[in-house]
């Protein structure tokens, strides 16, 4: 049996990360522990000074509404982004090789276009690096790569 993780991000913006990958993956953002009106209520509970925490109810994490896929936490840092990912998203939209290659690209451009729409910005199409594959990678609004497939 595997262990359970979760994904973490390194995000300036969490609350941003939040809304920008809901729409990226079908997530929602993910309640706060039983008992805690907010995140940042529960953060103060666990001793966060209140001056280390962003103004509002600190939303930073996201999980599958049928909870089988990992969780994912936008871990606040002051820093923003400054070298390429060493490990990156594939978002899969296609429905795989099983589908026709025409109906699959049309899949991932709408997907794609959708994800520039909230912020994304397209860097490159990958098409034929492999036979019968077609992506298009991207970065999110805080310029992490992910492909979108």
């Amino acid at each position: 049996m595997g262990i359970p993780f979760q994904v973490t991000v390194d995000s300036h913006d969490a609350g941003g990360q939040v809304a920008f990958w809901s729409l990226a993956l079908g997530y929602e953002p993910e309640p706060p522990p039983p008992g805690f009106d907010t995140w940042r209520d529960w953060y103060l509970s666990i001793g966060v000074p209140a001056e280390e925490l962003p103004e509002g109810d600190c939303q930073d994490r996201i999980r599958d509404p049928e909870g089988r896929l990992p969780k994912i936490w936008f871990q606040p840092v002051p820093e923003t982004k400054t070298v390429k990912n060493r490990v990156h998203l594939d978002v899969t939209v296609s429905g795989g090789r099983g589908v026709d290659m025409t109906i699959r690209e049309q899949r991932v451009r709408r997907h794609a276009a959708r994800l520039v729409a909230a912020g994304a910005t397209e860097l490159r199409v990958l098409s034929g690096v492999v036979a019968g594959h077609f992506a298009i990678v991207m970065q999110d609004p805080e310029g992490n790569e992910f492909c979108v497939n």
